[in-house]
C-alpha cells in the first residue's frame, strides 16, 4: 500500500508491505526499509485510525524531545505526524481517556487521549509543530 504524508514541512511517499509478525517491509525514496512495530504497552493511549511506522529520521538535525521536569508526568505522542488541535489549556483537569490532543499522521487525524488523571501544568507542543514517537506533549 502507498503512503504520501508530510512530516516537518518536507513530503514523503512510501510502499508499505506486511510481513510476518510486527514487520514491514518500506520503500521510501526508493531505499528500502525493514522494520519491526512495537505493540503498545496496556498503559498507552488509545489512538484510532493506526498509521503506518514513519521512515527513519533524515541527516537534518531535530530538536530533543522534551521531557517533563522532575516528579512530573507527561502524556506522551505515540506516533510522528504534526499538531492539529490542542484540546485543554494550562490550569485544566484531565481524566484517563480524556483527548487532550489531536495529531494528523498521513492525513488522517488521531486523538491522543490522557494515560493518567492530573492537572494540565505545561503544554510543551504547538498548534503545526511537528512530533515525533515518544515526544513529550502535555506535562501533568
Amino acid at each position: 500500500m502507498q503512503y504520501n504524508f508530510k512530516l516537518a514541512g518536507k513530503k514523503y511517499s512510501a510502499d508499505v508491505e506486511e510481513k510476518e509478525g510486527n514487520k514491514l517491509a518500506i520503500t521510501l525514496n526508493g531505499k528500502n526499509y525493514e522494520v519491526e512495530i512495537e505493540r503498545p504497552q496496556a498503559a498507552a493511549p488509545v489512538v484510532r485510525p493506526v498509521a503506518a511506522p514513519a521512515p527513519q529520521r533524515t541527516a537534518s538535525p531535530v530538536a530533543a524531545a522534551p521531557r517533563p521536569a522532575a516528579g512530573g508526568k507527561s502524556i506522551n505522542s505515540p506516533l510522528p505526524g504534526v499538531v492539529l488541535d490542542i484540546k485543554v489549556n494550562v490550569g485544566d483537569t484531565v481524566q484517563v481517556g480524556q483527548v487532550v490532543m489531536v495529531v494528523e499522521a498521513m492525513k488522517m487525524e488521531n486523538n491522543i487521549e490522557a494515560t493518567q488523571a492530573g492537572t494540565v501544568t505545561k503544554i510543551l507542543k504547538q498548534k503545526g509543530d511537528p512530533v515525533m514517537e515518544g515526544d513529550a506533549l502535555i506535562q501533568l
